[in-house]
């Protein structure tokens, strides 16, 4: 079997992914950009959480060029990607009671925010902790997670339940247990994982969204412009100076 047929059949994976994602999650990227667009309009901030891998759709949407400047990462020390050494680390502390909370306790968020809280499979406590801490802290929380990995594993959290337990809102990313999407004669493990490349395509969707919303109410979303085009950095700095207040990432 040729590299060449492996990579078509990972896009052709993705694709029939991507797909079912746009189609069967349609309403809940709609309501949760309508949620996030309420949110600004009333006042609140935008925060977007993700452990491991899941970080990197997280860190998609913050700071980005055509995003909306009001996105800021909830970091975990440790736990956001593949920094900590050794990475096995981050792994660990997913697992950790209590982190979320110390986490939310010494952040910026105030009841009236919005969370996305991004975790494929849903079932460690960091995630669960996070969502769960968030809204009792009257913060709303849209959860980004393979619903599948809910019917086919056991949580890791002490209550038994998942990320999705604990959420306003849930966006299914469709993805199957193991995050492999591709199986061959002399691969002894299933290998190519999708998830990134999906999640990230939802949550650009999400924030596509809200800046619709937003566009259709009146005001005016403000989106970042690429640094690397004339003008860029100069329309940044207005951005950020007429919305500083719920701008975190540059503090």
């Amino acid at each position: 079997m040729s590299e060449n047929k492996l990579a078509g059949q990972f896009f052709d994976a993705a694709i029939g992914l991507l797909q079912r994602a746009r189609d069967e999650e349609a309403d809940h990227i709609t309501a949760a950009g309508a949620m996030l667009a309420d949110t600004v309009v009333d006042g609140g901030r935008l925060f977007v959480f993700g452990a491991g891998h899941s970080s990197l759709p997280a860190q998609d949407v913050v700071y980005r060029a055509g995003g909306l400047a009001l996105m800021n990462l909830l970091a975990v020390p440790g736990a956001v990607g593949i920094d900590v050494m050794p990475a096995t680390l981050g792994s660990a502390l997913e697992r950790v009671n209590g982190l979320a909370g110390a986490v939310l306790d010494s952040s910026p968020v105030q009841p009236g925010d919005a969370l996305i809280v991004i975790s494929l499979s849903g079932r460690n406590s960091l995630p669960v902790e996070m969502a769960m801490n968030a809204r009792a802290l009257g913060l709303k929380v849209i959860g980004v997670t393979s619903l599948a990995y809910a019917e086919q594993t056991r949580s890791r959290h002490v209550s038994g339940t998942f990320l999705k337990d604990h959420c306003d809102l849930v966006i299914d990313s469709k993805i199957p247990p193991g995050d492999a999407e591709l199986t061959a004669d002399g691969i002894a493990a299933p290998f190519a994982p999708a998830s990134t490349v999906v999640t990230s395509a939802l949550l650009q969707a999400v924030v596509a969204t809200a800046a619709g919303e937003l566009a259709a109410r009146g005001i005016d979303p403000p989106m970042l412009r690429s640094g690397n085009v004339d003008g860029g950095h100069e329309w940044n700095g207005r951005v950020m100076a007429e919305y500083g207040d719920r701008i975190f990432f540059r503090h």
